[in-house]
């Protein structure tokens, strides 16, 4: 199979789909890769790197989907790659398609392939290859709500792990996933008094067991929620209903109870957000203010530490791509159930039922797409 990596276009993304010891695995398994030049220049490869581990250098985006048999790419498809795909071509990506009606409908009418990362499943019922991108988006979530508290960026001043003799910030984290989780970690590492809301009972004994005292548990509730976040002075909204648009646990009413100056960090705004008054923002304008509260909006996070997020984001994808180019994307959904969770756009169809319930398509299940 010829895979093809193209440079990433969104804003301030420098991950990339294939790191060279990628490229060279794929190579060893009998097949070729062309890489757009200067793809993996954001974290530190330049194309001599590739060119060592066996790939071919190309100069435009448009001549990797013109001959690439499989894109593999890190971040949703923007409008203008849409339009490249073709039909029957394979994508493997982050597609996030839920709160994105104009990137569905791009797929859709490319008649495309297309296999969302962030719906591929584990034995466990996991998500291995969200969870990666979903630690370090949790870790992350707190070194920038803590950069956010700060007075000049529009905070309440307040440092999280306090001072001897002032009590430390309040963090309120939504959702004990592993973004959640990760999110917790790093809040206590701080020296922050953390809570952690959840409804799974059995995952409270799981955080209450790893954290040890260090954050509290509550069962979720909108009276709890209601109570903490007026409290806190950030809130980390990390829920995460697969392939489904975020629920808006916080409305703006809610918001203006909270105190002024405190700071959100939706990480569920890849999947629409968690907020009434959430909206996606960039790394390169991080952060606004709605009824006093500072939001931290960013939709492609862990872009933000590139070169740790694109290793981290290999060693996961990189064996079902292997999968794929080596059986073809019709026997290797055929033989694996959980990566046929991922396929959610075949050749027009929606295939993932809370995409087509949310956006109102017709749903075709991934097995009649592929003729099982």
């Amino acid at each position: 199979m010829l895979v093809g990596v193209p440079k990433e276009i969104k804003n301030h993304e420098y991950r990339v789909g294939m790191v060279p010891s990628s490229v060279r695995e794929m190579i060893h398994h009998g097949h070729q890769v062309i890489i757009e030049t200067n793809a993996g220049a954001g974290i530190g490869f330049n194309d001599d790197a590739y060119r060592a581990a066996g790939a071919e250098i190309v100069d435009t985006a448009e001549e990797v989907f013109a001959r690439a048999d499989m894109i593999v790419k890190v971040k949703e498809p923007q409008p203008v790659e849409c339009k490249m795909l073709r039909e029957g071509q394979l994508l493997y990506t982050y597609l996030h398609l839920a709160p994105d009606p104009e990137q569905t409908k791009g797929l859709i009418e490319s008649g495309c392939v297309a296999i969302a990362y962030e719906t591929v499943t584990d034995t466990r019922g996991g998500l291995p290859l969200l969870a990666p991108m979903s630690e370090v988006a949790g870790r992350m979530s707190i070194q920038a709500g803590a950069h956010a508290l700060e007075k000049a960026q529009g905070g309440r001043g307040t440092l999280l792990g306090g001072v001897p003799g002032v009590a430390p910030g309040k963090v309120l984290v939504i959702g004990g996933g592993v973004s959640g989780t990760n999110a917790a970690r790093m809040a206590v590492g701080m020296g922050a008094d953390v809570t952690i809301l959840e409804r799974n009972v059995d995952r409270m004994r799981y955080l209450d067991d790893v954290f040890k005292g260090t954050a509290k548990t509550v069962y979720s509730t909108v009276d709890a929620l209601e109570t903490l976040a007026c409290e806190a002075d950030l809130v980390v909204g990390a829920v995460l209903i697969p392939g489904a648009a975020a629920p808006k646990l916080i409305k703006r009413d809610l918001l203006k109870q909270m105190h002024d100056g405190s700071v959100v960090v939706d990480i569920a705004i890849d999947q629409g957000g968690c907020l009434e008054t959430s909206r996606a923002t960039t790394h390169a304008d991080p952060t606004y203010i709605e009824e006093g509260v500072v939001h931290y909006c960013v939709a492609n996070m862990p872009g933000g530490v590139a070169r740790t997020s694109t290793f981290a984001l290999n060693n996961v994808t990189l064996p079902f791509a292997i999968q794929l180019a080596n059986r073809g994307y019709k026997k290797a959904l055929a033989e694996d159930t959980h990566l046929r969770n991922g396929l959610n756009i075949h050749e027009g169809k929606v295939t993932y039922k809370a995409v087509a319930d949310t956006l109102g398509y017709d749903y075709v299940s991934a097995e009649q797409a592929i003729g099982l």
